[in-house]
C-alpha cells in the first residue's frame, strides 16, 4: 500500500466518483477536486505532497478515525462546514462510516507552495517563516474556512468560466488565514526532499490509471513527469512509498477489486482487461497484493 498519493489515487483507492476537479489558468495556484465517497471506508492512507492539504466537508455527516500508522485510532464525529488541515511529512491511516442518508461528499485543496510561501513572508516576515509551519487540524470548525471554502466550491462548479482573479483572489485569503491562525513557529519547517507536486503526481497516475490493461512503462511515466526515468523512481518512491512498477500492480488490484464487487464480468474477462494473459498469474498477484483469491474475494 503506497504511502503518499493524489487526488486521483485517492479517489481510486476509497471508491469514490470524483465530481469536479480544477483545470486551466484559472486553478494555477491551488488544485482542487469535489468527491463523494461511499458510505464505509475501512482503511485509507492519507496522501503527503508537497503542498498544504485542506479537506472540506461539503454534505453529509460521518465518524471519522484516524491515526498514525499502527497507533490509536482516534474518532472525531464531522458533519458539512466541517473541515481537515495537514501539512504532515508522514502519511496516517483514516478510515469512516457515514450517518443519516445523505451522501459523504469532499472537497479537497492543495495550496501550491508559491502562493503558500508568499503567504508566510507577507505574515511574518523573512525571519519568522524560518521555523513555521501549518498545524494539523481533524474535524474543526472556522467559518472563515467555509466561506472561502465554499466560493473555490462555486467557481468550480457553477461558473461556465472560472474567474482567474477571483479564484487567485480566493486563495490568497485562505492561504493568509491558514498562516495567520494555523501556523506553529515552534518547530523546524518541514524538509520536503523530494517530494513531488501535486499536479506532477496528478499527471502520473491519471497515466497510469489509463493504461491499466497495458504493460509497465517506465520511460513514458518519466516523461509525463519531465524527469529522466533514474529520477523520476527515486522522487516517485519518495512521495508515494512505492515504486512506479508496484504502484501501478496497486492500481490494477484497485480496478479487479471494484470489478469483482461491482460487476458480473468472468474472473478471466477481469484478467484479460487488466493486461494480464495467464489468469494463473492474475490471481497469484491477486492474492500477494489482497490476501485472498479472486474467486474468495468475490464471494
Amino acid at each position: 500500500m503506497p504511502e503518499k498519493s493524489t487526488p486521483e489515487a485517492l479517489s481510486q483507492r476509497i471508491h469514490a466518483r470524483l465530481l469536479a476537479s480544477s483545470h486551466g489558468p484559472a486553478w494555477s495556484t491551488i488544485s482542487v477536486h469535489l468527491l463523494s465517497h461511499q458510505p464505509l471506508e475501512t482503511n485509507l492512507l492519507v496522501p503527503a505532497v508537497a503542498e498544504p492539504l485542506v479537506v472540506w466537508i461539503v454534505s453529509g455527516s460521518a465518524r471519522i478515525e484516524e491515526r498514525d500508522i499502527g497507533g490509536e485510532w482516534m474518532p472525531v464525529e464531522v458533519s458539512a462546514g466541517d473541515f481537515y488541515l495537514t501539512q504532515s511529512e508522514t502519511p496516517y491511516e483514516l478510515r469512516w462510516e457515514t450517518s443519516g442518508g445523505e451522501a459523504l461528499c469532499v472537497m479537497h485543496l492543495y495550496l501550491g507552495l508559491p502562493i503558500y510561501q508568499r503567504a508566510i513572508a507577507e505574515v511574518l516576515g523573512a525571519e519568522g517563516a524560518e521555523r513555521f509551519r501549518l498545524a494539523d487540524v481533524s474535524g474543526a470548525r472556522d467559518e472563515a474556512i467555509s466561506g472561502l471554502m465554499g466560493m473555490i466550491l462555486k467557481e468550480l462548479t457553477e461558473a461556465a468560466e472560472p474567474s482567474e482573479m477571483a479564484v487567485q483572489g480566493i486563495a490568497q485569503a485562505l492561504a493568509v488565514h491558514l498562516v495567520r491562525h494555523y501556523g506553529r513557529r515552534d518547530g523546524a519547517a518541514p524538509a520536503r526532499r523530494g517530494a513531488l507536486p501535486a499536479f506532477k503526481l496528478q499527471k502520473v497516475v491519471r497515466m497510469m490509471e489509463a493504461g491499466l490493461d497495458r504493460a509497465f512503462n517506465l520511460e513514458s511515466l518519466a516523461a509525463e513527469a519531465e524527469l529522466s526515468p533514474f529520477h523520476f523512481s527515486r522522487v516517485f518512491k519518495q512521495s508515494t512509498g512505492s515504486s512506479p512498477s508496484d504502484y501501478f500492480i496497486q492500481l490494477k488490484m484497485a480496478e479487479a477489486r471494484r470489478l469483482l464487487r461491482e460487476t458480473d464480468a468472468s474472473i478471466i474477462q477481469i484478467a484479460l482487461d487488466l493486461g494480464y494473459s495467464s489468469p494463473s498469474h492474475f490471481a497469484q498477484v491477486f492474492r500477494r497484493q489482497v490476501g485472498v483469491s479472486p474467486r474468495d474475494y468475490r464471494g
